[in-house]
């Protein structure tokens, strides 16, 4: 029996922007006048895409923690030192998130065993006035970077 598959889904916009129409430059480069985009250059240096369909998390937590120069302290390949996917497994087996996905505590869980100093946000336990403070700080400044876990359903979008 075949399995459907897919080739790129369109991101349902709106109410997302994709990044590369008009609006999304523009958007770009507003941010980039106004001083918000100041973490971009360093995060985008260590792009990766995830390996795996439930790595969404540990794709961007290696990110983020590659473009703050933090010391994985163990070798990803070679003499390299450098985070990757399948580094950040002190919280969880690899398989299980392979598997189930990982949850926001546990992206936190990882980043604090690689040694990140981390700021939660949960929606139970500050306020969306709290939360949009520490987003305009973080990026307009070039070592604080945030990661965001949210539902998809509310940006029209499948998958988790």
């Amino acid at each position: 029996m075949s399995t459907a598959s897919f080739y790129r889904r369109a991101l349902p916009s709106p109410p997302a922007i994709d990044f590369s129409s008009s609006e999304g430059k523009k958007l770009f480069k507003e941010a980039i006048d106004n001083g918000t985009m100041e973490g971009f250059f360093k995060l985008i240096s260590y792009f990766q895409t995830q390996s795996e369909p439930a790595y969404c998390g540990l794709a961007s937590l290696s990110m983020v923690l590659n473009a703050l120069a933090i010391d994985p302290g163990r070798k990803w390949k070679g003499p390299w030192r450098w985070f990757d996917e399948s580094m950040l497994d002190c919280c969880e087996p690899l398989e299980k998130v392979k598997d189930k996905g990982i949850s926001f505590g546990q992206v936190v869980c990882l980043a604090h065993c690689a040694g990140a100093n981390v700021e939660a946000f949960r929606t139970n336990q500050s306020t969306i006035e709290e939360f949009r403070k520490y987003v305009i700080s973080c990026s307009t400044s070039d070592d604080c970077h945030v990661i965001s876990s949210y539902h998809r359903g509310a940006f029209n979008q499948t998958n988790g």
